[in-house]
């Protein structure tokens, strides 16, 4: 991978689509994450504003027993799989072909970001095949084995993750599993590239994170 430092988002030439993924079944968190309330609307609602604000088309992936429900702020919504890679494939199929780049993003992170949506279109725009966002580890590493690693080798990442389309289907061909999509591009021999991210982009896995979102969605 790596590292570019991107300034004012560059033109995307193409239809740009997001997959919001959201079709978790929360059970780290003890119940759907995505469906509880953050101020005045739901965690999932929160970045599904976020893509709409950046792309042409967005498509909610939910539990498949939530496939009926009424989602307004999304054009396409599709059931889920088993596991996250499965649940980005079932939103890749809805993905209109004509896309040229495809943006994923957790619904568990809803915290507004434009600026780092901007930085990995720009990435894509300027030739990667996919675009992370990441920040500095800030916590000293211990192996579990014993001894500290040198933090500073280590990022952590985030999404949303840009991918130029067509790098992002032959990633998932054959249906591979994967922590996220860009580990699949850079195994495919993709050119993935990180960007910075931000601090306030945390993803909600405990109650903390969820009172630390409803501070930072204010």
């Amino acid at each position: 991978m790596t590292f570019v430092t991107t300034g004012s988002v560059a033109h995307v030439g193409g239809v740009v689509w997001s997959i919001v993924v959201a079709g978790g079944s929360g059970a780290r968190f003890g119940e759907r994450k995505q469906y509880l309330p953050l101020g005045e609307a739901r965690v999932l609602d929160w970045s599904l504003r976020a893509a709409a604000a950046q792309v042409d088309g967005v498509v909610l992936v939910v539990p498949a027993d939530a496939l009926g429900a009424a989602e307004p702020s999304a054009d396409v919504v599709v059931a889920g799989g088993a596991s996250r890679s499965a649940s980005v494939r079932a939103g890749l199929a809805a993905v209109p072909p004509e896309a040229a780049v495809i943006v994923v993003h957790d619904a568990a992170r809803p915290v507004p970001v434009p600026e780092v949506w901007e930085r990995v279109l720009a990435a894509v725009a300027a030739g990667a095949d996919a675009a992370v966002p990441a920040i500095p580890v800030r916590d000293t590493l211990r192996q579990i084995e014993g001894g500290t690693v040198d933090r500073t080798r280590f990022v952590a990442v985030q999404t949303p993750q840009a991918f130029r389309a067509e790098a992002l289907r032959a990633a998932h061909r054959g249906d591979p599993e994967g922590t996220d999509d860009a580990s699949l591009v850079e195994a495919e021999g993709g050119r993935v590239v990180l960007v910075d991210g931000d601090p306030s982009n945390i993803k909600i896995t405990t109650a903390v994170d969820l009172a630390l979102a409803e501070l930072l969605c204010r």
